[in-house]
């Protein structure tokens, strides 16, 4: 029974540095294709909002989790749900403006910088930078608008990896008419 359990174990982990590094060959090419970080910047929040828009229906049909009644809920939904479905990491949800709509997701681990080095040329790249437009897309798609960005990286000589995130406005949904 437990050569079982082993097999899981080790599938999971195989699949996690192939994804990591699948993810670094993606990186890779765009810092090759594009004149400078700013740009892969860019191309990598595009990527992660595309991601996004389509990984919150298989989030919500997986997670069998409600509409969330504030931005706190959202937050801790965030942290202790999506994180750990898909990437097995249970950030802590820390740095809550005064108002309430701003917080910090702190990661202890990020699995897509597994075996990565910055080298010096690429100082401005946010190499996680997939994630961000993650959480944005997929926030977009249940009436969220939110700002995300890298606060803190350890990809950049930080002691943290930290994710900023800001509620900018509840989107409104615009139905075709007669379709109320």
């Amino acid at each position: 029974m437990s050569r079982q359990s082993n097999r899981t174990t080790d599938s999971k982990k195989m699949n996690a540095e192939l994804f990591t590094l699948t993810y670094g060959a993606l990186v890779t090419q765009l810092c090759k294709d594009y004149e400078n970080d700013e740009e892969v910047n860019k191309q990598l929040d595009k990527m992660g909002y595309n991601i996004g828009v389509r990984l919150i229906e298989d989030f919500l049909a997986r997670s069998s989790v409600g509409r969330c009644q504030d931005f706190r809920e959202t937050a801790d939904v965030i942290a202790k749900v999506a994180f750990k479905m898909y990437l097995g990491i249970t950030p802590s949800v820390t740095n809550w403006s005064p108002a309430g709509d701003e917080f910090s997701l702190i990661l202890e681990s990020n699995p897509l910088v597994d075996f990565v080095e910055l080298p010096d040329n690429h100082s401005s790249l946010v190499y996680s930078n997939l994630l961000c437009g993650v959480l944005r897309g997929a926030l977009e798609m249940v009436q969220m608008a939110v700002d995300v960005k890298f606060a803190q990286d350890t990809l950049r000589g930080d002691n943290i990896t930290e994710i900023r995130m800001k509620f900018i406005k509840r989107i409104e949904e615009n139905l075709p008419a007669g379709d109320e």
